[in-house]
């Protein structure tokens, strides 16, 4: 279905809405304590009521219960999930519709916003199964990527009960990429394209403050006035005593390598390829998610000594990234 006229593509996709994009998928492995370590241990979480059996036996849960963030991770279907059939058919609607998109030269595609909702703690046994409907497509937008639509997806998580214990919306934007420039022609001047903008982060109640300071040109490091334990991303509440108080401490920019990934693809405007996306632990104790620049991604290796430098990466956002320190 390419080449269709406007009202003929949207007519199309928003016959998609309501829909079940296929049969449910189903965990292939139950609740477990090994993948609640792993994912505790990628976040900082230390939370003894996913770690710790016998404290987690003595608080108000009665035994180890899993992080609620880790709703979808359950049924994700994995990288051999198998998208299509084998003589190359959708296997799902999910996939059918952004081939629809995709035909009709919205072949970009950027996730925006999820939201999710529990309705009781996870606890290792549960074996979880999602039913996943198209919710919504917008109308077109204008973005700074291009012209787009949103398209909403819904989950709706069950137990092994068919119980259902929690939902989540998830968002992404497909669009028909900014035209590039066109060739110069002869005795025509050629002006230099302005570098795209990075997708701008969400800024809000909880976390305006901390964009400011790295505005002002320091990374500061959210801590507890009750407990002094430090804490990122900033969040209103003490994760260790509960505590709603907190003021905030200036790093001093030192740190070494945790973990890190080298992305080359799908290729985002604002960035300079490959990137080199870092965890990076602080001096300080705390970790943060940066990029790692004025290094070849070859010579990238865990542990490296890091220093902070302030970036402006467009015309506008200045960040916080990481060089091997001298």
């Amino acid at each position: 279905m390419a080449g269709l006229s406007r009202e003929e593509f949207e007519a199309a996709i928003q016959a998609y809405v309501g829909q079940e994009i296929g049969p449910r998928w189903v965990a292939k492995d139950t609740v477990n304590e090994a993948m609640i370590r792993h994912y505790c241990a990628a976040v900082g979480d230390e939370n003894p009521a996913y770690l710790d059996a016998e404290a987690a036996a003595a608080s108000v849960h009665g035994g180890l219960v899993a992080p609620p963030t880790m709703l979808d991770s359950w049924t994700m279907p994995g990288m051999d999930a198998g998208w299509v059939h084998a003589d190359g058919e959708p296997q799902d609607k999910q996939v059918e519709l952004h081939r629809l998109f995709d035909a009709n030269g919205y072949t970009g595609v950027v996730g925006t916003n999820q939201e999710q909702v529990y309705h009781r703690y996870l606890r290792p046994g549960d074996r979880l199964s999602a039913l996943i409907v198209f919710d919504s497509i917008s109308e077109q937008k204008a973005t700074p990527l291009g012209l787009g639509y949103f398209i909403t997806t819904r989950y709706t998580f069950f137990d092994q009960n068919q119980d259902e214990v929690g939902s989540m919306s998830f968002r992404v934007m497909k669009y028909k990429p900014a035209q590039e420039p066109k060739p110069v022609t002869e005795g025509a001047v050629a002006a230099a394209p302005a570098k795209p903008q990075r997708i701008r982060p969400p800024m809000g109640h909880d976390n305006a403050w901390w964009w400011e300071a790295v505005k002002a040109g320091e990374l500061r490091i959210q801590r507890c006035k009750s407990c002094q334990t430090l804490r990122h991303p900033p969040r209103p509440m003490c994760g260790e005593c509960r505590s709603m108080e907190w003021d905030s401490v200036v790093a001093s920019g030192r740190g070494s390598l945790h973990s890190h990934t080298i992305l080359h693809h799908p290729k985002f405007p604002g960035f300079d390829y490959p990137v080199i996306c870092a965890l990076v632990d602080l001096e300080e104790g705390t970790r943060l998610v940066s990029n790692v620049i004025d290094c070849d991604p070859e010579a990238v290796e865990i542990g490296m000594p890091l220093e902070l430098t302030f970036e402006k990466v467009d015309d506008e956002m200045i960040l916080p990234l990481f060089r091997p320190a001298k």
